[in-house]
């Protein structure tokens, strides 16, 4: 996004402008435990104790759900870094999402509730397409959640003019998608794009040049870790 370095640290002047992106994807979340919150206290200070206790420790998940760590990746060229926080579900080659020609790998990482739920670039170069289809909310960890549930489609190319594509997928908890990129809009890799609410998981698309550089069942971080390379 614009005010950051290619690393996905804070540009010299923007840091304002970052703090008011991060405020924005994340305002619903803090007022929500804030309110939480506050209600567990004045409902312990009217004497309904374990309802007032139930909503105070409520509020402590849901505000460490939106925590929004900083990441800065050691290496950006020729590697597609991770999207997402949790845990590789699935490694496949598939179409390109809309097409039917050649292969392209597919990693998927599903995030639990527990995660960090900020995703962010997995290359750096130009938004193509971002495309919202509207659908279910069935466990995201499920292969065919990609095809079913409510998702969206950021489509890129980076310098070379190689087509990648991340899909973010809404789960069973999961009743909002956060995607603050447009068309044409440039992007930098492990930069921040959006979020998806409570449990999800994210399809990463990349050609097949690429090494897949992760294994099944392995825990990957968003911005940070690699998980497709092109061999030097």
């Amino acid at each position: 996004m614009a005010g950051e370095t290619d690393s996905g640290r804070p540009a010299p002047g923007a840091v304002l402008a970052r703090i008011a992106g991060a405020i924005g994807i994340a305002a619903e979340g803090v007022a929500l435990s804030l309110g939480l919150a506050v209600v567990g206290i004045i409902l312990i200070a009217l004497g309904l104790k374990s309802l007032g206790a139930i909503l105070v420790l409520a509020a402590i998940p849901i505000a460490l759900f939106f925590r929004d760590p900083d990441r800065y990746p050691a290496r950006t060229e020729n590697v597609v870094i991770s999207g997402a926080d949790g845990k590789i579900t699935d490694i496949s080659d598939v179409s390109f999402p809309g097409s039917t020609g050649r292969l392209y790998h597919r990693v998927s990482v599903f995030m639990s509730p527990l995660n960090v739920h900020v995703n962010r670039a997995p290359v750096g170069g130009e938004v193509t397409m971002v495309e919202h289809t509207a659908g279910e909310f069935r466990a995201a960890f499920r292969d065919d959640a990609s095809e079913h549930n409510e998702r969206n489609l950021i489509a890129m190319t980076d310098a070379s003019g190689r087509m990648f594509a991340m899909l973010q997928v809404a789960g069973y908890l999961a009743r909002r998608i956060v995607c603050r990129l447009r068309a044409r809009d440039r992007i930098q890799a492990g930069q921040r794009i959006g979020l998806i609410m409570f449990g999800s998981r994210v399809d990463h698309f990349f050609p097949s040049e690429y090494r897949v550089t992760v294994s099944l069942g392995q825990r990957v971080r968003a911005g940070e870790s690699i998980i497709g390379a092109i061999e030097q």
